[in-house]
């Protein structure tokens, strides 16, 4: 790895491309994951863990990696984009994914590789390595999502700070009674069994976590197609499922798994103006993993498709695959060099 040549970085985004190898993978409990291949056969191994829970890969998320250098898989976690059953909270807990992401690396015949994954994916990837340290080469972690109470009151009632009039109307559409406690209004209407009830509360969340991600007022969907509707409400109710059951971490919390990564070179990467996921998160990630690396992205909020975080992210994959580490990288604690 420390032999292979420099690859320029993108101004943003890599050119679009196709996979060169994509299926479905059986996980058992009935779930089936889709992945697919891009890049270098031969290349860089590195895996992507995308955001949610209940998201799924775009062909955009392939663009954040260079495919002369890397190869890169990327799959839809259990019951997201398109692994099947699509939605399905059966089997549906992060240990359940943690072990797929492992019989995905088995099934490829993959040593061991670079885990890089953003929001629900950040916190899912440390996860996997406290779990499977000997599969990973280093973690790349942005945007980082811890799932613990203090982030979910955040995110649904605290944030109202910053939008007030988005956060009204979110709030007004619940019962007065239900205001203090968002996200449980929010899954009650989504797990219930009403098709019309849970599509007004999917588009009540995707308007509010748009006006977080873009700084601004979002209008709420009000027209949305039958084919579009399925999915919406699919990734809602699987968002819910984790949400609602503290993302299924149980006693170990995240922070509490990190402080046994010193041995796999990790970054963090964080925009200054991410309001889904705090900067206090990655700073307290950062202090609780030893060794890691932090890089502040200044101007940037929580996409990884703006060019600067984009930027960060590439050169981030781009270090460890050239050195094999990220020493040099980003902030380290004087004391932890010291160590």
């Amino acid at each position: 790895m420390k032999t292979m040549k420099e690859s320029p970085l993108p101004n943003a985004l890599y050119a679009p491309l196709e996979p060169y190898d994509a299926d479905w993978l059986d996980v058992g409990d009935g779930h089936c994951i889709y992945y697919e291949q891009c890049g270098r056969p031969e290349g860089f191994p590195v895996v992507f863990l995308h955001g949610g829970p209940g998201s799924g890969c775009s062909p955009r998320h392939r663009q954040l990696f260079d495919p002369q250098r890397c190869r890169v898989i990327l799959f839809d976690q259990r019951g997201c984009g398109r692994s099947v059953p699509a939605g399905a909270l059966h089997g549906n807990t992060s240990d359940k994914l943690v072990a797929d992401i492992e019989h995905l690396r088995l099934h490829l015949g993959i040593e061991r590789w670079l885990v890089v994954g953003g929001s629900w994916g950040a916190g899912l990837a440390l996860a996997y390595a406290a779990a499977h340290p000997a599969g990973c080469l280093g973690l790349v972690l942005r945007a980082v999502f811890l799932g613990r109470v203090s982030d979910l009151d955040w995110f649904f009632q605290q944030a109202r700070q910053l939008l007030p009039d988005a956060w009204e109307a979110l709030a007004q559409q619940a019962p007065a009674a239900a205001r203090g406690d968002l996200l449980r209004w929010l899954s009650a209407g989504l797990l219930g069994g009403q098709p019309q009830q849970a599509l007004a509360r999917a588009c009540a969340w995707e308007a509010w976590e748009a006006a977080m991600s873009q700084h601004r007022s979002v209008t709420q969907r009000s027209d949305v197609s039958e084919a579009n509707a399925v999915a919406l409400v699919d990734k809602y109710r699987v968002q819910s499922h984790y949400l609602m059951n503290g993302c299924f971490w149980g006693d170990a919390g995240l922070l509490a798994r990190a402080r046994s990564l010193a041995s796999v070179p990790t970054a963090i990467l964080h925009g200054r103006l991410d309001w889904i996921c705090r900067p206090q998160a990655a700073w307290e990630l950062h202090r609780s993993l030893p060794g890691s690396r932090l890089q502040w992205v200044d101007g940037c909020g929580h996409s990884p498709f703006e060019p600067a975080m984009a930027r960060a992210l590439a050169q981030a994959v781009a270090h460890h695959a050239m050195h094999g580490d990220f020493t040099g990288w980003g902030h380290r604690f004087p004391d932890a060099e010291a160590a």
